[in-house]
């Protein structure tokens, strides 16, 4: 375990959180989460050799298909954030992760993001497999995370049932 009980295998990325991206109701607004949910997916493509340089390197890049983002806590301007990072499956080219984030040094966590990505050829703006020596790192990534523990928040539905007045 590394420090803060976070294995040291997961990828984390630390945030302040901008007086600009709080709303109206003096907290931080849910489209900032998003986007520091999407600095920590750069980070965590980047451990993996599949950020920006990827793009540049081989023309293919990550699309994200979908996202469930869950919201526990408020944090305010100024809250030092910390992400960590879970790669949860892949196949041949989708991958499916979770973020967890927290505020400060504090274990519990602040809100949750589950996103689902897929590799995209950039020539040819559809999916395609991973290269061959891509998917042995993506797959290395995922076996060492494979050995933690499963979050409880991965594979939410969205919603419930709601009644009709």
């Amino acid at each position: 375990m590394a420090k803060n009980n976070i294995p040291a295998a997961l990828v984390e990325t630390r945030i302040t959180v901008q007086p600009e991206w709080v709303d109206y109701n003096g907290h931080m607004n849910l489209a900032y989460y998003v986007l520091a949910f999407d600095q920590a997916t750069d980070n965590f493509y980047d451990s993996m050799a599949i950020g920006l340089d990827y793009r540049a390197r081989e023309n293919s890049s990550m699309f994200t298909l979908g996202i469930n983002v869950d919201y526990m806590r408020e944090v305010f301007a100024d809250d030092q954030i910390r992400i960590t990072t879970q790669m949860l499956a892949c196949d041949d080219k989708r991958m499916r992760y979770i973020h967890y984030m927290y505020e400060g040094e504090s274990t519990s966590p602040v809100a949750v993001n589950e996103c689902l990505a897929v590799h995209v050829d950039m020539g040819k703006r559809k999916s395609a497999p991973f290269p061959t020596e891509t998917l042995r790192r993506i797959s290395r990534t995922l076996e060492e995370h494979s050995r933690l523990t499963t979050p409880v928040h991965a594979g939410r539905v969205l919603g419930e049932k709601l009644k009709t007045p």
